[in-house]
């Protein structure tokens, strides 16, 4: 194993194990033993690019993430660490499956605590046949259940977290976005705070982005790029119209039944208007798969967790005037209680960006 001395390893996983206890055992077992395979596998690219059987696919991918790297340590400021220097095939599509779930009338993910991350409004399985379990476990107690794969994750500075095959069968603008938005991680982190973390690094990912076509695109890329970002608050507008209808209906006075089948009506609508924009958009299918079956509420949970708070850390950003001083005002915003954080960001929000700056909920 390059990199990360096998006792340190051995220690951390340990670690996590003790201080989850029992009643978390095997499912903190399965992320040690998820992580072990995804550092014990990861070999320096470099090797990867001086071996002849590399696929030449995968070898221009690699030469390509070099390059993102190091473009996110000299204009990003991102960190400068072993990160993204090693790279590991898992065999699979996804490096794990993200399990979201929330309770019939209600749009708040249930939350899972552990050691060193805190909580999170999600769980991670290295293993699809477990996540499907446990969303099959969520689902036989009543609630609304969302499944999707996750091409990188962050440790947060833990582990040298490699490259993954599972990154490189993106185009090269999700490949770069991934990148920037997985060191952003290791910048500024909250325990117990999702939200906050992945807003923060969405708009590290999309001022990076955006900086990194100002220096390295093509002459058209900005204007594809501008034209997909439209799109995306497109979508995200569709989503965040039906969770507003969505908590009128569960904080109003009516029946659960009443709640229920309003929640539908909703729902279905969500549904066929998602349909006419797809139309109005030259019938772009990329997210086809989020409603296919109709989304539910922990889909929508899972939009707020990663978008909300986006244009606030973008208003932040131009504020901030450069990477570095953002990442200050950022940390500073973190060392806030919750709600005074969230009541600054909230105060952020209102300002500057036009639906054509702001973002959507899923990368293309």
């Amino acid at each position: 194993m390059s990199g990360v001395g096998p006792w340190r390893l051995i220690l951390a996983l340990a670690l996590l194990l003790i201080l989850q206890g029992c009643a978390g055992l095997a499912y903190v077992g399965q992320a040690a033993n998820g992580q072990a395979e995804v550092l014990n596998k990861a070999r320096p690219i470099s090797e990867w690019l001086a071996d002849p059987t590399t696929p030449p696919n995968v070898r221009t991918k690699l030469a390509f993430a070099q390059r993102v790297r190091a473009f996110a340590v000299k204009e990003l400021n991102l960190p400068d660490n072993a990160s993204y220097t090693r790279y590991t095939d898992l065999g699979r599509p996804y490096a794990l499956w993200n399990v979201v779930s929330t309770l019939p009338l209600s749009l708040k993910p249930v939350e899972s605590c552990f050691p060193i991350a805190g909580c999170l409004a999600y769980r991670g399985y290295y293993k699809e046949a477990d996540a499907q379990a446990y969303a099959q476990q969520r689902k036989a107690q009543g609630d609304d259940v969302y499944e999707y794969g996750i091409p990188a994750y962050s440790t947060l500075g833990w582990f040298e977290d490699p490259l993954l095959n599972t990154t490189l069968r993106h185009d090269d603008a999700t490949l770069a976005r991934l990148i920037f938005h997985e060191l952003a991680h290791q910048v500024v982190y909250v325990r117990d705070d999702s939200a906050f973390n992945e807003a923060f690094a969405t708009a590290v990912e999309l001022e990076g982005y955006e900086r990194w076509l100002a220096v390295e695109g093509q002459p058209d890329a900005m204007e594809k790029y501008r034209r997909a970002e439209i799109r995306r608050e497109a979508f995200r507008q569709l989503i965040l119209s039906a969770r507003t209808a969505l908590d009128t209906i569960y904080t109003g006075m009516q029946t659960d039944e009443e709640k229920l089948a309003a929640k539908a009506a909703v729902l279905n609508k969500l549904a066929a208007d998602y349909a006419a924009l797809k139309s109005a958009h030259g019938g772009y299918i990329g997210y086809d798969s989020w409603f296919e079956p109709t989304p539910n509420n922990a889909h929508l949970a899972s939009v707020a967790t990663y978008h909300d708070k986006v244009p606030a850390f973008r208003a932040l950003f131009a504020q901030s005037g450069s990477f570095s001083a953002f990442y200050v005002a950022a940390a500073t915003l973190a060392q806030k209680k919750r709600a005074a954080r969230d009541e600054a960001l909230a105060a952020l929000g209102v300002s500057v960006f036009s639906g054509e700056k702001q973002q959507g909920f899923d990368r293309e």
